[in-house]
């Protein structure tokens, strides 16, 4: 639907509206330079890895996408779903997903091999809408919405090991606790069921909620699960006694905008409208939750609050995020925007192949429904394990907001006047961070070493934590060649504990960027204890006699 041409004439930029597609095509070797696709019909699940680097998402066009969380890429596409998927997990060792599908079969993923290695099915064929899976990795517990039951399955066999009935609506959620072999699952009975999945058959709890579950999570001490309901608010349980710590209506943060096709006020849809996911922060502290609405919020589960909240889309081509409706645009047969065409005042010969005829009630419309908006919502909702950032599936695509901007822009970039002269004068001003960052730029041997042993150790922790991200790589490798050429011990020690402690989870989520550097620096600080270690054991009566 859209193409460019780069400035030389090389490169061909294609661009899909209805696949969803972005390609780039070089015409003289006749190969890809870019080419990534998202999801046709929307998302409807995501998931992060342990080391929070990669992020799994499931869509209603039944394929199953891998993504690189720093680089927003997409690396490998699944299409063994026949059907919609409604859930993602990963493998706690974050070398695999398993997503659940309606077309009735949960499989699991290779993201060595990239295959699918594991189908796990049910004697009857049934449609599931939610999936976990224990902190071994290997019990997977996928929910049904027709026959309202619970299979459990080996991993490593695939083979179906129980059938947890109870449930009285479709299960629309399940969670694993972190610390114990104990499944939560939420559904539209209105009832929170806590199962000990290795003793018995038969639910150990029963939480009772004033409307239908929507999600549910368990705290990353296993001690508290929080769950949304229908109704707009958000429970938080005390595991240990059944008992309700908080409750949080969120009627006014979840408040959405107005639909084309709304007849009511805009308080009467602000009471209709709730979360349908929600996650806990790493610390255990806050909530994140995100629905059928145009916000996405960070609750404080001590004190019962709204924190923050973010507006994921200001597209206002979406159902349900402009404020108000503009009045001019309604007539007597309803809004403009629905208003089909003139079929006899249309004489295209594609006109019969964009009828709309998908069934009432749809949200999925056929290549006809032009005139069919799609509303924008938040389909799922997951904090990174780093606590570094949070991302969100929603009508859009894929967003993920971080803590981690100070890279995305750098002055010094900008700088004409960055010279050896220029540090050192920035050194003597006790400019330490600019110092730093200017010899990082100019990468001159001398230069490092004059400026990183001139910075007071006691400005160390203050300097690395303003250390913009695009330097890291360049820092680490600074501290692996000064522990092993100079003797300053406890200089570099207080260098390194400062880089880890504010940006270890960077670093983490990094890893394979920064991995040479790192095993220098593990490497370098081993040698220096070995040998300074081995000295003070040596000498230990002596000094103890002389003190």
């Amino acid at each position: 639907s859209t193409v460019a041409i780069n400035a030389s004439g090389e490169w061909l930029a294609l661009g899909s509206k209805s696949g969803g597609q972005l390609l780039v095509w070089e015409w003289r070797s006749e190969t890809y330079v870019l080419k990534q696709q998202g999801h046709a019909h929307g998302m409807g699940c995501l998931d992060y890895s342990p080391n929070g680097s990669l992020v799994a998402t499931g869509g209603d066009d039944g394929k199953v996408k891998a993504w690189n969380a720093a680089s927003g890429f997409c690396f490998i596409t699944f299409t063994e779903h026949t059907g919609p998927v409604k859930a993602v997990c990963f493998t706690p060792k974050g070398n695999a997903i398993v997503s659940a599908s309606l077309d009735g079969s949960v499989r699991a993923f290779d993201l060595t091999r990239y295959r699918n290695f594991r189908t796990m099915t049910t004697p009857k064929p049934t449609q599931f809408s939610s999936l976990a899976l224990d902190h071994s990795g290997e019990v997977v517990c996928a929910g049904t919405q027709d026959s309202f039951e619970i299979f459990v399955w080996g991993m490593q066999t695939g083979r179906l090991l129980d059938v947890l009935s109870g449930h009285e609506g479709p299960v629309s959620s399940l969670s694993f606790s972190p610390t114990a072999p104990v499944l939560a699952s939420g559904s539209w009975d209105k009832t929170v069921r806590l199962w000990d999945v290795f003793e018995t058959k038969a639910a150990t709890q029963s939480l009772p909620h004033p409307a239908d579950v929507l999600c549910v999570s368990w705290r990353h001490d296993g001690k508290e699960v929080c769950s949304s309901s229908l109704d707009g608010s958000l429970s938080v349980w005390d595991v240990g006694d059944a008992s309700l710590v908080a409750q949080i209506e969120c009627g006014r943060d979840v408040a959405p905008g107005r639909r084309m096709r709304d007849k009511s006020t805009f308080a009467a849809q602000a009471a209709a409208s709730c979360f349908t996911t929600v996650c806990y922060s790493s610390d255990g502290k806050c909530v994140l939750a995100g629905g059928n609405t145009k916000w996405a919020a960070i609750y404080s589960v001590k004190r019962k609050v709204c924190v923050k909240k973010w507006a994921i889309s200001n597209n206002r081509a979406l159902d349900g995020v402009p404020e108000q409706l503009h009045s001019g645009s309604m007539t007597e047969a309803g809004p403009k925007g629905l208003i089909e065409h003139d079929e006899e005042a249309e004489v295209d010969g594609d006109t019969a192949d964009r009828r709309d005829e998908s069934l009432p009630g749809s949200r999925q419309a056929s290549k006809g429904a032009s005139r069919r908006r799609p509303a924008i919502r938040t389909a799922g909702a997951r904090f990174s394990p780093t606590g570094r950032a949070w991302a969100a599936a929603t009508t859009e695509g894929l967003v993920i907001y971080s803590l981690d901007d100070r890279s995305s822009f750098d002055p010094l970039d900008l700088d004409i006047d960055l010279t050896p002269a220029a540090a050192l004068e920035a050194l003597e001003e006790g400019e330490y961070l600019r110092a730093l960052l200017m010899a990082l730029r100019l990468n001159e041997a001398d230069l490092l070493r004059a400026v990183y042993e001139r910075i007071p150790s006691s400005s160390a922790q203050l300097v690395a934590a303003n250390v913009p991200q695009c330097y890291l790589e360049r820092l680490v490798a600074l501290l692996t060649t000064q522990v092993e050429a100079t003797p300053h011990a406890q200089l570099h020690l207080v260098w390194a504990k400062s880089v880890m402690m504010e940006h270890g989870g960077w670093l983490v989520e990094n890893r394979a960027k920064v991995a040479a550097p790192l095993k220098g620096l593990h490497k370098a600080i081993s040698r220096q204890f070995s040998e300074i270690g081995g000295l003070a054991n040596s000498n230990g009566h002596t000094v103890t006699f002389v003190t």
